[in-house]
């Protein structure tokens, strides 16, 4: 038994995520020394369990924070500019060419920002994020207090940070080399953004760096049947097992989308120990398709969720994400049955944290984790009656009902309030600095004659 811990939550309906634990009702978590010190219930505790601060979190649930498996957080400022058009058109009309001629260091950084107070708000504690100036991304995240997985993006063509390409791995490695002083919650990665922005030398050099320094590799992976298409014209094989020929797939390699492989390219990625981040939302809205999520999940793979940017979803709520997972599996698989609502929450959590290595560290509220958790409010109207919490958090609940973050034993959130991030300084700052961003010229169609 712990003596004296730093916070004591107590008076709560406690949901651990361990696996086959039940819901703890008028449970307490402890905790001490930024880590989980006891999770228990009623008649456990006995008297109030000795601490420095007390929360009576008057009957709100208690849950490990979200885990957001990819997300581009600086693509925040591209938010609702270029929305309805398909991804290639999107990418080389838009986005590219503002990303190229607009976006520099100050801006990756504020923008990074707005995107951790988005987040925290909706109850992300851990993000995994793929981005340029990567650097600054990461700096804004040590001051929200966020625990990050931070990748330097990688292009074979001018990139923001990187205007000639043959720097590009040079810049990945200096980004990799960087970081001293960092808190352990933050660490760094390489993310080659596609097969069709990367050629070949340029992903088995980045997968040889990043396995060098023992980091995580993401990459985009058919996430169009185009993308799947063209590769197959040039070089006959699937995606995975073009990345296989390669040296690229291995359990330290995290797949994004992963829409459009066939049987043995998911078998593949078995075998391999690959990860994937399964981001449903965007995939529709870009009409890009659905991932085969339950077929991943038959084989062994790790999944866990993501938000990808805000630019293509349009918002980093990964409550939305777990909602369209579940609903979305059961009709693409004609089978209410699939994905089980205690299934989705744990890829949100527990699953997450296993697809970025963070396993032993988060996604259970476990003694000896690190203190990453939320409170969400159940006294509301739509989480009212209450018989199964798990359906409550993926068909009902939304990230408003979030009270209170916490990361590393850090309040982040606290009865709705930001505490380590200045709101209205970030939303002034973004304010000014897009109205540099004058609509994008949209083709449309002409009305239709009556």
């Amino acid at each position: 038994m712990f003596r004296d811990a730093d916070l004591l939550i107590h008076n709560a309906l406690v949901l651990t995520l361990e696996p086959g634990a039940p819901p703890l009702i008028q449970g307490y978590v402890a905790v001490q020394g930024g880590k989980i010190a006891a999770v228990g219930q009623g008649a456990q505790a006995g008297p109030l369990l000795p601490a420095r601060e007390r929360l009576d979190a008057g009957g709100a649930l208690v849950m490990p924070g979200l885990v957001n498996t990819h997300c581009h957080a600086p693509m925040v400022w591209f938010r609702g500019l270029a929305d309805d058009l398909p991804l290639h058109q999107w990418l080389a009309e838009v986005i590219f060419p503002l990303e190229g001629g607009w976006l520099d260091p100050e801006k990756a950084y504020w923008g990074a920002l707005l995107a951790a107070a988005e987040m925290i708000r909706g109850g992300i504690t851990t993000v995994a994020d793929g981005y340029f100036f990567a650097a600054e991304v990461r700096r804004a995240f040590a001051e929200a207090g966020l625990r990050a997985v931070a990748a330097q993006g990688v292009v074979d063509f001018p990139a923001p940070g990187v205007p000639d390409p043959g720097d590009n791995l040079k810049v990945a490695a200096e980004f990799l080399a960087s970081g001293h002083g960092l808190p352990a919650r933050l660490s760094s990665a390489i993310f080659c953004h596609s097969l069709y922005t990367c050629g070949p030398e340029t992903l088995r050099r980045a997968k040889e760096l990043s396995r060098s320094r023992g980091a995580l590799f993401f990459l985009h992976l058919a996430e169009t049947r185009e993308e799947v298409q063209g590769l197959r014209q040039q070089t006959g094989l699937t995606p995975a097992a073009y990345l296989d020929s390669l040296g690229v797939l291995d359990e330290q390699t995290v797949a994004v989308h992963a829409v459009w492989l066939e049987a043995p390219d998911l078998d593949l990625l078995a075998r391999r120990g690959v990860k994937v981040s399964h981001c449903p939302e965007s995939n529709l809205k870009l009409a890009a398709g659905v991932a085969p999520l339950s077929r991943l999940l038959e084989l062994g793979v790790p999944v866990g969720l993501g938000t990808d940017s805000a630019a293509s979803n349009n918002n980093l709520d990964l409550w939305g994400e777990m909602s369209l997972a579940a609903r979305l599996h059961k009709v693409w698989r004609r089978d209410p049955t699939a994905l089980p609502a205690a299934a989705v929450v744990a890829l949100a959590t527990r699953e997450g944290a296993r697809v970025l290595g963070l396993a032993e560290s988060v996604g259970t509220l476990s003694p000896g984790k690190e203190a990453d958790l939320l409170l969400l409010d159940l006294a509301q109207p739509h989480l009212t009656p209450l018989y199964d919490p798990y359906s409550h958090l993926v068909y009902a609940a939304r990230a408003a009902d979030v009270t209170h973050v916490m990361a590393a034993g850090r309040w982040l959130l606290y009865d709705r309030q930001l505490l380590t991030l200045k709101f209205a300084v970030i939303r002034e700052k973004i304010q000014v600095l897009s109205r540099e961003l004058a609509p994008r010229p949209r083709k449309t169609p002409p009305p239709a004659s009556s």
